[in-house]
C-alpha cells in the first residue's frame, strides 16, 4: 500500500510540472506572435524644424523582432491614417499634398510657315504656379513665347483661356491671368533663394509629356550657375538640381522642403532631348524683384550699375570687368586690368596677357547692405530705377571707402 501511494505522489507531481512547463512556453509564443501595442495613440504635434504639416506624434510601441526597418516610422500618422515609413517619405508626402492644386498645365498654339502657301498649327505644352487669388500664373517665357492661343487647365481638370500679362525674356519670365474663382486657385508659398545650400533637398512638381502634376525630388546640385536666356543674356545665379525634368516641366515650381516656392524650372542639361540629371531652376529671389513690374506695367524697366563680371569671394565681390563709360567706371570704379608680362625660358623670352586683380575693387556692400554673393547686389540694384543713386563699399588699398553711383538704364 504505501509504495503505490507513494507512486501515485510521483505520478501527480510530474504531471504539475509539465502543466507549468506548457503553459509557460504557451505564453512565449503569444507574447512573440502579438505584440502589445498599447499606447498607440495621438498625442500631438512633432516638435521638429522639417516636421510636414498635419503630421502628429504617436506613442512608440514595441517591435518584434531585429528587422525594425520593415515596419513603419514609429512617432508619425498622417490625418487620412497614412504612416510613413521614413521622414523623407513624410515630408515628400506633405509637401506635394499641400502644394500639387497651385500647379497648373498649360497649352498654347501657334503656327509655323512651312512655305509661301501653308502654315502648320503647333502645340505645345507647360508648367505654371498659381501666384495670387487675382489668377497670376508664373510660368517661363519660352512655354509662351510666340504663341496666338494659351489655355491654363487647373487641378481639377477645369481650363480657362489665358492672357499675357507682362514678359522678361532676359529672365526668361512670363505671367498670365485667368478669370477663375476665389475657390479653384491656391497660391504658392513664396520662399527664399538667398540661404540655399548644395545638397539642400528639393522637390519638382509640373507636367512632362503632358502628365499632370507629376512629382520628382532629388537636391540642390550646385548654385551661381549662368544660363543664356532665348535673347542671349546671361541668367545669373541659377540653381542646379538633379530631380528629374523633362518636357513639359518648365514654368513648373521648385520647392523646399517646407513647401514654399525657391525657384522655377526652366531647363535641362541633355544630348537626347530627356531627363539626364541636370537641371536648372530660376531662383525666387530673382522673380520676387521681375513678376510685380511685369503685372504693374507689363514689362521690366531694368536699371544697370556697369559692372559685367565680378568674381565671388568670401570677403566680397571682386570687380573684374566694367561696362566702358558705364556707371561704375564713371563713378570710379576699378577692375581688372589686363598686363603683359615678359617670360623668360632658356635662352628665350615670351610676352603674354594676363589678368592683374591687384588694383581691383572688392565690393562689400551696397546702400549700407553687406555684399558676399552677386544675388545681394542685383536685389538691391533692380530694386531701384534708372537714375537712382547707390552708395557701393569697396576695399580699396586696404580701406573701405564709399562710392556714389548713379544707375544707368539697361535699355
Amino acid at each position: 500500500m504505501i509504495r503505490k501511494a507513494l507512486v501515485a505522489v510521483s505520478l501527480l507531481l510530474i504531471g504539475l510540472c509539465l502543466g507549468w512547463a506548457f503553459q509557460g512556453i504557451g505564453i512565449g509564443r503569444h507574447a512573440i506572435a502579438e505584440p502589445q501595442r498599447e499606447g498607440f495613440q495621438l498625442v500631438g504635434q512633432l516638435q521638429n524644424n522639417q516636421q510636414p504639416a498635419g503630421v502628429q506624434q504617436v506613442q512608440p510601441f514595441n517591435l518584434p523582432g531585429p528587422n525594425v526597418a520593415n515596419f513603419p516610422m514609429q512617432g508619425m500618422v498622417f490625418p487620412d491614417g497614412f504612416v510613413p515609413m521614413t521622414s523623407e517619405e513624410a515630408i515628400n508626402v506633405s509637401v506635394y499634398d499641400r502644394t500639387n492644386r497651385s500647379v497648373v498645365n498649360i497649352s498654347t498654339n501657334s503656327v509655323r510657315p512651312e512655305s509661301i502657301f501653308s502654315l502648320t498649327e503647333i502645340e505645345g505644352s507647360g508648367s505654371g504656379s498659381v501666384i495670387d487669388q487675382q489668377g497670376h500664373i508664373l510660368t517661363n517665357f519660352h512655354v509662351i513665347d510666340g504663341t496666338k492661343q494659351i489655355s491654363v487647365k487647373l487641378f481639377n481638370t477645369d481650363s480657362f483661356s489665358a492672357e499675357l500679362v507682362g514678359q522678361d525674356p532676359d529672365n526668361d519670365i512670363a505671367v498670365l491671368k485667368i478669370n477663375a474663382p476665389d475657390s479653384l486657385l491656391f497660391p504658392q508659398q513664396w520662399g527664399d533663394s538667398s540661404n540655399l545650400r548644395v545638397g539642400q533637398h528639393i522637390i519638382a512638381i509640373g507636367n512632362p509629356f503632358g502628365f499632370e502634376r507629376t512629382m520628382s525630388t532629388g537636391v540642390i546640385s550646385s548654385l551661381n550657375r549662368t544660363i543664356k536666356s532665348k535673347t542671349s543674356r546671361k541668367i545669373q545665379s541659377i540653381i542646379q538640381i538633379d530631380a528629374a525634368l523633362n518636357q513639359g516641366n518648365s514654368g513648373g515650381p521648385l520647392l523646399n522642403s517646407r513647401g514654399e516656392l525657391i525657384g522655377m524650372n526652366m531647363a535641362i542639361a541633355t544630348r537626347s532631348g530627356d531627363n539626364a540629371g541636370i537641371g536648372f531652376s530660376i531662383p525666387i529671389n530673382t522673380i520676387r524683384r521681375v513678376v510685380p513690374q511685369l503685372i504693374a506695367t507689363g514689362r521690366v524697366q531694368r536699371p544697370t550699375i556697369g559692372i559685367m563680371q565680378v568674381f565671388e569671394t568670401e570677403k566680397g565681390l571682386l570687380v573684374v570687368v566694367l561696362t566702358p563709360n558705364g556707371p561704375a567706371e564713371k563713378a570710379g570704379i576699378r577692375g581688372s586690368k589686363i598686363v603683359r608680362k615678359k617670360v623668360q625660358r632658356g635662352l628665350f623670352v615670351f610676352e603674354h596677357d594676363a589678368i592683374d586683380h591687384s588694383q581691383s575693387d572688392l565690393i562689400v556692400g551696397i546702400d549700407g547692405k553687406k555684399v558676399k554673393q552677386s544675388d545681394d547686389l542685383l536685389t538691391v540694384i533692380e530694386a531701384k530705377k534708372p537714375g537712382d543713386q547707390v552708395y557701393l563699399n569697396v576695399v580699396r588699398n586696404g580701406q573701405i571707402i564709399e562710392v556714389p553711383v548713379i544707375l544707368g538704364n539697361s535699355e
